[in-house]
């Protein structure tokens, strides 16, 4: 008797050890690009977000294992930028940090790696998130004159430089300014998503009453505090100017006044607007995860475990922002759930246009069977439990940081309403898609 509780306690412990969970997470404010945040670079708001989080819980430096920190667009002098930013934040640099990188949900990816860690054993406590800085993207020079300037290197005479120099055209001087364009096809993202929305009858007047109710909920949550809790207040030098709330939301943002902005992507039949397209921002998060043992050792209380999660990928031309509609089926399927079960939904924004397609791809029988191979639906998805506080659209979307935002919004709404489960979900370049649930661990029955 004593060896079989002995044997069942080991294992509950055992448990324990390998159950990835969700402490805590914090983000800078999101600005749009070219504002308060243009001198920084892309490594400032990775540190100020790290070491933010740092200083909210308390952390001992000596407790990381692990930093898992992701950027979309890349300064070449930080290529690592993960390890930059927690150097930066002031932890040991004897604490390996790598960097991970898949559009916008860079940051699952890099939550979803620790979990799978902590899940094996290798690691108890690690940092996650992601930053993009959009102010500074790195401006390239054409190939021609990369190869110049290598040669003009090895010049042994100012003639031997001038040769070099005079086999340039004008062109070759111009600058590559980079583009939001899928490498395989060359279509933007707002091109993508009107290839989607025509295929998928998205209407425009579905796109605009989706972005002004992202604006006007982003405006009360912010208006009512609900992102104090998040955000990491920063000052700005020389002045030391204090910034501590997005300054995306529009509170009077309506359809009437969406409906005017002509077509961003396609001048003549489209329906993205401006007023319905996520804007370029400036931002970082960081995520504290560890294993429920740890967590409980150091006592911190757990607001999700990550659960389980799907990636999935379409043809990167006419399912590029579609990923949703891929990922969360399967993620259901697999957990045994339908909409009912799950209380919080915070799905990514990149266009208003895009989720209106993920809701009618998702409660499409034929799109089920046709394209996912399953023979059910999971029934509707519930307007009112989705993206309360609004979205990417009006709170902006730093590629890399989103995700952190998600997850860090989505553990917290588990809490504030005592729900069971959250999906988090988000599209990215190339046709990707990401969902995660959480489970709340406090979760009190009524």
């Amino acid at each position: 008797m004593l060896k079989i509780f002995s044997e069942k306690k080991d294992t509950a412990m055992e448990d324990k050890k390998l159950i990835p969970v969700i402490v805590e997470g914090v983000r800078t404010p999101f600005l749009r690009s070219n504002g308060a945040f243009s001198n920084f670079m892309a490594y400032d708001l990775g540190r100020l977000a790290i070491s933010g989080l740092m200083g909210k819980t308390g952390l001992n430096p000596e407790e990381v294992d692990h930093v898992i920190y992701g950027i979309v667009v890349p300064d070449p002098s930080t290529p690592n930028i993960a390890r930059e930013s927690m150097l930066g934040a002031g932890l040991k640099n004897t604490t390996p940090a790598h960097t991970v990188s898949l559009a916008c949900i860079t940051s699952n990816v890099a939550a979803t790696t620790a979990a799978d860690q902590i899940r094996l054993g290798k690691i108890k406590t690690a940092i996650v998130g992601g930053v993009d800085h959009m102010s500074d993207p790195p401006i390239r020079v054409s190939r021609n004159l990369r190869q110049a300037l290598i040669r003009l290197q090895k010049a042994k005479s100012p003639l031997q430089a001038f040769q070099q120099i005079r086999k340039l055209g004008l062109k070759d001087l111009m600058p590559q300014i980079p583009a939001i364009a899928e490498f395989s096809n060359g279509l933007t993202m707002g091109q993508g998503c009107e290839r989607m929305a025509m295929a998928m009858g998205a209407t425009r007047e579905e796109s605009d009453e989706f972005a002004a109710r992202s604006h006007q909920l982003a405006a009360k949550a912010q208006k009512e505090g609900v992102f104090k809790e998040d955000i990491v207040p920063i000052n700005i030098p020389p002045k030391f100017s204090l910034v501590d709330e997005d300054n995306g939301p529009r509170g009077d943002t309506t359809v009437e006044g969406l409906s005017k902005l002509r077509p961003a992507f396609d001048k003549k039949f489209g329906i993205v607007t401006a007023g319905s397209a996520s804007f370029l921002t400036d931002g970082a998060s960081a995520v504290l995860m560890m294993s429920m043992e740890k967590a409980e050792e150091l006592n911190y209380k757990p607001k999700a475990i990550l659960k389980d999660y799907v990636y999935k990928a379409g043809d990167p031309k006419d399912e590029m922002l579609l990923g949703p509609a891929l990922a969360i089926p399967e993620l259901l399927d697999k957990n045994g759930l339908t909409t009912e079960d799950v209380d919080v939904w915070e799905i990514h924004e990149a266009f208003a246009a895009q989720v209106v397609c993920f809701f009618k791809a998702f409660e499409d029988q034929k799109f089920m069977k046709d394209r996912l191979g399953l023979d059910k639906t999971f029934g509707k998805l519930p307007l009112d439990k989705m993206n309360i506080y609004g979205g990417s659209l009006s709170l902006g979307h730093p590629f890399a940081a989103t995700g952190g935002r998600l997850l860090t919004t989505a553990s917290r709404r588990l809490q504030k309403e005592n729900a069971r489960y959250a999906i988090i979900a988000g599209c990215a370049a190339g046709g990707h898609g990401s969902a995660i649930l959480l489970e709340n661990p406090n979760k009190k029955e009524s």
